[in-house]
C-alpha cells in the first residue's frame, strides 16, 4: 500500500546511507509534517471537511495498543485520495460530537445517509451532527449477529462432548483400560465433528462440497436442534434479499415474534437487538448501502500499521494516512 519504506531503503542502499537517518530525515524535512496545519491537534482529531458527502460510513478501529480511534469515510471516496473526512481520537459520543461540529451547517446538512454498527455511541453523535440524515446500521452487523448465536451453540455441544470424553477417559484409567473414543461413519469423532462444520454451517447448503454435505448430514442427524438453529439464522440471512422495506419489515417481525416463542435464548437476544434497532436495520432497504467501505478502509489502515511494524508515533502516522486518503 505504501512504497516509502522500500524506496528509502533502495536509496539507502545506493548511496551508503543508513535507513534510519534517511526516515528520520523524511520525517523532518521532505515529507512536509513538520509545517502541516492540523499537526497541533492531529492526535486528538483530524478533520476534512472539503472530502464530505451525501453518504458517509463511521466506524472505529484500534491504531496501536488498542487505542481507539474514529474515522468517518465518504463512500464516494472509493478508498482512495477524497475518503478520509475525521479522525477522532476515542469513541465517546461528546468528542466525535465536538470535533463534527466543526464543520459548518451546510456542509453537514449535504449528508443524506450515514452507515453505522448498532454501537449506541455513534448513533447518538450522528443524530446530533448530522440531523437530516438516515442511519443505516449494518447489514454485516446484523446478521453477524445470527451466525454468531449460531456458533455458540455449536461450541456449547462441543464443550459438552469435551466434557465426555473426558469423563469417558478418566472411567477407562480407573478400570485400567485403553479409551477408544466412538468414530461417526465419516471418521470423525463427535468432537471433531463439530469443531470441523464451523465452516459449514456458516455457508448456504447450495455452496457444501460433497464432503461438507456428508458432514452436515451426520451434523443434523446427531444434534437435531443445531440443524434447527441453522435454518432460523438462514431465514434471518435470507430476509436481506427482500428488496422491499415494508415487505422486509413484516419478515423481521416475523422472526422475532417465532424467536420469542421459541426457548433458543441465544437467538432470543438476537431477536430483542434486532427489535431495538429496527428502524435504522430497515433503512438498509432504502439504497441498500452497507459499512463494507468502512471496513475496507480499515483494513488498509491495519495493513498500513502492519507494514510500518507498529504505530510508534501516533501524529505522524496520521499525517501519512491523510497524504492517501484526504
Amino acid at each position: 500500500m505504501d512504497t516509502r519504506e522500500d524506496t528509502i531503503t533502495n536509496i539507502g542502499s545506493f548511496f551508503g546511507v543508513k535507513n534510519g537517518k534517511l526516515n528520520r530525515h523524511y520525517k523532518k524535512y521532505s515529507s512536509g509534517f513538520k509545517d502541516w496545519v492540523q499537526k497541533p491537534h492531529a492526535q486528538d482529531y483530524l478533520l476534512f471537511p472539503q472530502n464530505i458527502g451525501a453518504y458517509l460510513s463511521i466506524d472505529e478501529v484500534s491504531l496501536s495498543q488498542g487505542e481507539l480511534y474514529t474515522f468517518v469515510t465518504n463512500k464516494a471516496g472509493k478508498g482512495k485520495q477524497g475518503t478520509l473526512v475525521a479522525s477522532i481520537k476515542g469513541t465517546l459520543s461528546k468528542d466525535i460530537i465536538d470535533v463534527l461540529m466543526k464543520l459548518t451547517v451546510d456542509k453537514r446538512l449535504q449528508v443524506k445517509e450515514v452507515t453505522l454498527d448498532m454501537a449506541k455511541n455513534m448513533e447518538a453523535a450522528v443524530k446530533t451532527v448530522f440531523t437530516d440524515a438516515t442511519l443505516v446500521t449494518d447489514r454485516f452487523h446484523v446478521v453477524k449477529l445470527a451466525m454468531e448465536a449460531l456458533q455458540h451453540i455449536r461450541i456449547n455441544e462441543r464443550w459438552k462432548e469435551m466434557d465426555k470424553e473426558n469423563e469417558a477417559i478418566k472411567k477407562a484409567r480407573e478400570a485400567n483400560e485403553k479409551y477408544e473414543p466412538a468414530v461417526l461413519e465419516n471418521g470423525d469423532s463427535p468432537k471433531q465433528l463439530l469443531a470441523r462444520c464451523r465452516y459449514i454451517i456458516a455457508k448456504k447448503k447450495e455452496d457444501w462440497t460433497p464432503s461438507q454435505q456428508q458432514r452436515a448430514t451426520i451434523l443434523f442427524k446427531k444434534y437435531p436442534h443445531i440443524e434447527h438453529a441453522y435454518h432460523q439464522a438462514l431465514a434471518f440471512r435470507n430476509i436481506y434479499e427482500d428488496n422491499n422495506k415494508a415487505s422486509a419489515k413484516t419478515r423481521f417481525n416475523n422472526w422475532i415474534d417465532d424467536m420469542t416463542q421459541k426457548e433458543i435464548k441465544e437467538f432470543y437476544t438476537v431477536a430483542n437487538t434486532v427489535k431495538n434497532n429496527l428502524d435504522n436495520i430497515l433503512n438498509f432497504f432504502i439504497n441498500r448501502n452497507t459499512n463494507a467501505n468502512a471496513e475496507s478502509f480499515n483494513s488498509k489502515i491495519k495493513l498500513f500499521r502492519a507494514n510500518q511494524r507498529g504505530v510508534v508515533d501516533i501524529p505522524f502516522f496520521l499525517f501519512r494516512l491523510h497524504k492517501l486518503f484526504a
